[in-house]
Parts: structure tokens; sequence; C-alpha cells
């Protein structure tokens, strides 16, 4: 299997340094295209408007843009005689779950990949820098091994959210790492943030707002990768492509509206 490496943090960050490393020990062909720079939040955007330039560092190539836009010039050009079988993005330096799936640049680049036909596997690692990336590699290797083995489902991106492991807090050794409960097959929580918009004014008087919000809330629903991460456990969400409200119970969310329309 060939695999493409990439992620949102940039090609010199730590953690896709961490996923190259793990991904070597499982797949015989590993490639590295990545962006240059930190593209965290900018979910699945693409340059459109002004050329790319890619970049060789001896750990990879580098593209002047996003997520997806690395993804785009693996696929078109760098790959483009032989396709990856496989798509890791990742490792992100901090959680997305919940809502940060439609923000994120790791899991955008992964659900790329997706709409190109390529299975694809998101990585996160929750916590704050600097991030202990060599003592979740157990983990890493072993999703990756999974998917190597038994593949993943068709038009089915898995979501991994890896907690920072704590023996002060959770009892246990999953894959050998001290403070590691185990994983759980998980559904998207709610993470929300406060949306806060700093105001200010440069010293030459001009204004400027600055988008951030205080530290998110997370509803403490069980089954959910929010839950899972925050009781010491790794999260594996299955998410797709198809958006589409198909309702609960069989019932079509739009019947009352539009009652006279086909279906």
């Amino acid at each position: 299997m060939r695999v493409l490496v990439t992620n949102d943090d940039g090609v010199h960050a730590a953690g896709i340094r961490a996923l190259t490393a793990c991904a070597e020990a499982v797949f015989d062909d590993v490639v590295v295209v990545a962006p240059l720079a930190e593209q965290s939040g900018v979910s699945q955007s693409l340059s459109l408007h002004r050329p790319l330039r890619v970049h060789r560092f001896p750990h990879g190539h580098a593209v002047d843009g996003t997520p997806v836009d690395a993804v785009f010039i693996a696929l078109g050009h760098l790959c483009k005689d032989q396709r990856p079988d496989l798509v890791v993005s990742g490792i992100n330096h901090g959680p997305n779950v919940g809502y940060d799936v439609y923000y994120s640049g790791t899991v955008g680049a992964a659900r790329e990949a997706l709409i190109h036909g390529i299975p694809s596997v998101a990585f996160s690692f929750s916590g704050r820098e600097p991030l202990p990336f060599d003592q979740i590699a157990p983990v890493v290797r072993w999703v990756l091994q999974r998917v190597r083995e038994r593949g993943l489902p068709p038009e089915v991106l898995l979501n991994v959210n890896i907690p920072v492991p704590r023996p002060d807090r959770v009892a246990g050794a999953w894959l050998g790492v001290p403070g590691l409960a185990g994983a759980e097959v998980t559904t998207l929580g709610h993470r929300t943030y406060g949306n806060e918009v700093v105001y200010r004014e440069d010293p030459r008087g001009r204004p400027y707002y600055w988008i951030g919000g205080a530290y998110p809330q997370i509803a403490e629903v069980a089954g959910t990768d929010c839950e899972a991460v925050r009781t010491g456990y790794v999260s594996l969400t299955p998410l797709q492509l198809d958006v589409t409200a198909h309702g609960e119970r069989g019932l079509d969310p739009l019947a009352a509206i539009f009652p006279e329309l086909p279906r």
C-alpha cells in the first residue's frame, strides 16, 4: 500500500513527524505532502486565485497553501502516476471532536481524499503544547495496522482523537500506554466555543478584530467523542460525506413544510 501523509499544522510540525514514523512502521511506501505553514481552522479551503509553489525538504514536500491544496497537488501531480491507497492526516496538535470537524484542516484534508475515492484517517491529539507524541505511537500504529488489515467502509473516513495519557487520573495502560483506558467507537459530541470577537486598535488608531472565544464548553454525553476523550479513551468516529438530514424514525424533516413536493 502507498500512503500519503498530510496535516494542517505544517510540514515541520512534530505531529506529522510522529505520524510519518508510525506509517513507515506499518506500510512500505509513505509519501509526505503537507502545507508549508500552519493552516489550522481552514476546513476544506482550496486556493483558486493564486499559484501554488512546492518546496522539497528531506522529510517531504511542502505546498504553500491549505491542507486540501496539498492533497490536490499530491494526487494531481506528485503522486499522479501512483495514487495513494490511503491518506492519513495529522497528528493534529489539539483535539478535533464535535463540531471541530467542520472547521478542522486536518479533517478537511482527509475528507478531500475521500471525495477522490481514497480511504482516509484523521488523527488528533488532545492537550496543549508540548504534546508527548512518542507516548501515543502504539495507538497510532494499532489503528493503522487495523486499517491495513481490514480496510475502511466505503465513503467513510475515520476520525481518531487520542487523549493525553494521565496515569494520575486513569487506571490501566491500554496498548502499554499508562493513563489510557482503551478505545471506543463514538458519535460526534457537542463542543461549542464562546465565539468571542475582540475589538482593538493598532498603534496608528486603526481598528482590528480578533476572532477567539473562551475555552470550549463540552456536553458530557455518553457515547460521544468528547466524553470518550474526557474519560481517557481513544475515540474512533466514522464520518461520511453525505450530510443530508434523512430524518429520524422514518420521518421526513421537510414533510410539514413542502408536503406537495415529490420525494
